[in-house]
């Protein structure tokens, strides 16, 4: 019975109280259909959504960066990197449209920022300080209690993970804000500036649960 608890701790560390997560980054070292951070909130209606993260990766094939699910929709909100070197697919309420023209050299530290508007469906991108165009992709609030994942795509609500769709690299810096935030603090992210914390997820203050191998490091390793 000890050996089976020490197990169950091993592959699934929850972090119920937030974390300062400050200098640190998420490692995904291996190609995995199980590994992954989930993100925890208690939030369960979304009328918009800012997120923003950085991360580095050699990959050239599909990857899935942020993936938020309900009941009702697998890809309730989704960021994706398609088998491209310049193309980002944001799903939103179901739907999806790509963001073409991007750029991503490998092992490099890229910093990305998302927003969607429900009341017109809108869809924009920030990459490294450029803004792409806006796109629509569908209107309407996410509803229901999320699950949320790095590093791996929900096939289904909280499962259905595909391993060659699995990132592999560092992620850090995650915030996630129910609005759209201003151009101003979009800039001040990218610029690495103090700027105003994500009131869902704060990655000074963050809530997580490690499934499998994915590793806390120190930014100062990895940088």
């Amino acid at each position: 019975m000890g050996t089976l608890l020490f197990l169950m701790v091993m592959f699934a560390t929850c972090w119920a109280a937030p974390q300062d997560l400050s200098g640190k980054v998420f490692v995904f070292p291996k190609e995995s259909n199980t590994d992954r951070v989930r993100l925890l909130t208690s939030q369960t209606k979304f009328s918009s959504v800012t997120t923003c993260l950085r991360f580095k990766t050699d990959l050239t094939r599909n990857y899935g960066l942020f993936s938020l699910s309900t009941s009702a929709q697998s890809n309730d909100f989704v960021l994706f990197k398609i088998n491209s070197d310049d193309v980002i697919r944001m799903h939103a309420r179901g739907e999806a449209t790509d963001f073409l023209s991007l750029s991503f050299a490998p092992n490099t530290w890229h910093s990305m920022c998302a927003t969607w508007r429900s009341d017109n469906g809108l869809a924009q991108l920030w990459v490294d300080g450029k803004a792409t165009i806006k796109r629509y992709i569908k209107a309407g609030p996410i509803t229901g209690a999320p699950i949320i994942t790095l590093g791996q795509k929900q096939g289904t609500h909280g499962g259905s993970f595909d391993a060659k769709q699995s990132f592999i690299g560092m992620i850090t810096k995650v915030h996630l804000w129910d609005y759209i935030i201003p151009t101003a603090e979009i800039k001040r992210y990218m610029d690495d500036k103090h700027f105003i914390s994500g009131n869902v997820f704060n990655w000074g203050a963050l809530q997580y649960e490690i499934t499998g191998q994915v590793l806390v490091d120190e930014e100062s390793e990895v940088m």
